[in-house]
């Protein structure tokens, strides 16, 4: 294998915000290091060069099995093969030092590319289960960086490779996270934020205006809420926030993200990795909603784990009704010392060096000193990664 130690660190992400977040606090602190970074990404994802501002930026094709079994592999395939080769023609060219790669299929071109060209490879996972893609390429990395010390479907034969480092949060994050909790007292205004990830969702407007709505007069007269609604769903929520004399504030996205957290006395979102791991940092309570539909049910894990542990109250989507969360509202904003305590919790459960430990973990990957965790010995002549071809198409 021929190494490149000064060449550029490449981050493989794509999809949602959950991949793409700590891949960008993890360029954040290598450019703080002297390195040179590289993002191969999905092609159809766009701001990027917000995201990843010094880094040089390379989409390509990827694609998403649908459905279960042959068939959606089948219809993927085509774009995953352009994928490799476009990664493949890529690597060839910046001769990286290392790849990591963040999980979910818009990765699995980049990092099949470079286990062909013998490009030393990790993957993080920021989820309590270990995703499909990271599963699938687990034998061949050199190491798994996790958020959790046991992530469910971690194989015996890999959890050697496993190294803990907590999921990296942003810069932003870290700006904020020494803001102390302040729960809502006597009859100032009770700051409510309302997410549902990087790609928003439907529930949270169908559900929360109106359990709002239904709040007591002394407490609806109090709230201030911030709530990140899809274009679609903006009018009929403000419009029942206007009728309920409830003061808020909508929008499709949100720049500040991290500032919100912190100005919140309460956060009801989803439960992908980046949000559990930025509430945990920042220290904040919060009503988690997991994705129902999410792969291997990631999301109710997470959601779990922060549950557990005091700083979040866990709601399945089939239970969030109008009915059940004005009723779970009512409860904690009648006891600031419920949100204090779980305030506590969250910020116990927080990673803020996260970030560090991942970084030195791919300079280490990058200085080939990682060898004792590398995939299992090839025959002689096998390139160093023959196999990823076979497990990019054949082995989903």
């Amino acid at each position: 294998m021929r190494r490149y130690p000064q060449g550029p660190i490449v981050i493989a992400a794509g999809g949602t915000g959950g991949h793409l977040f700590p891949g960008q606090a993890l360029a954040q602190e290598l450019r703080r290091r002297g390195r040179r970074i590289a993002l191969i990404t999905d092609e159809r994802v766009q701001r990027f060069d917000r995201l990843f501002p010094d880094a040089d930026i390379y989409p390509v094709p990827a694609a998403t099995p649908s459905g279960k079994g042959a068939a959606g592999l089948v219809r993927a395939a085509p774009a995953i093969l352009a994928g490799v080769a476009r990664s493949f023609g890529i690597l060839g060219r910046i001769k990286p030092a290392a790849l990591i790669g963040f999980g979910g299929y818009p990765t699995l071109p980049p990092v099949a590319a470079a286990l062909l060209r013998g490009v030393p490879v990790c993957v993080h996972e920021q989820n309590a289960v270990l995703g499909r893609v990271n599963r699938l390429v687990a034998p061949y990395v050199a190491a798994i960086a996790s958020t959790f010390d046991a992530p469910k479907f971690l194989r015996a034969k890999d959890a050697g490779k496993l190294v803990l480092t907590g999921n990296p949060v942003r810069d932003a994050v870290i700006a904020v996270a020494g803001r102390a909790y302040e729960a809502p007292a006597g009859e100032g205004p009770i700051h409510l934020l309302v997410f549902g990830g990087s790609q928003g969702a439907r529930v949270m407007s169908d559900v929360v205006p109106g359990a709002l709505a239904r709040l007591p007069d002394a407490l609806r007269r109090r709230l201030a809420v911030v709530q990140q609604a899809r274009p679609e769903d903006m009018d009929r929520a403000a419009a029942i926030y206007e009728a309920a004399g409830i003061d808020a504030e909508l929008s499709p996205f949100f720049d500040d993200m991290p500032q919100r957290i912190a100005t919140a006395h309460l956060v009801i979102g989803r439960s992908g990795a980046s949000t559990i791991s930025e509430l945990a940092v920042v220290g904040r309570p919060s009503i988690l909603v997991p994705l129902p539909h999410s792969l291997d049910n990631d999301q109710k894990a997470n959601a779990e784990k922060l549950a557990s542990a005091g700083a979040a109250w866990a709601i399945e989507q089939r239970n969030f009704t109008e009915e059940a969360l004005a009723n779970m509202l009512t409860s904690l904003l009648a006891d600031p010392a419920q949100l204090t305590a779980a305030a506590r919790a969250a910020r116990a459960q927080g990673q803020p060096d996260a970030v560090r430990a991942l970084a030195d973990l791919v300079e280490r990957l990058g200085r080939g000193e990682l060898q004792a965790l590398a995939a299992p010995e090839r025959k002689t002549g096998d390139a160093g990664g023959t196999g990823a071809l076979e497990f990019a198409i054949g082995g989903a």
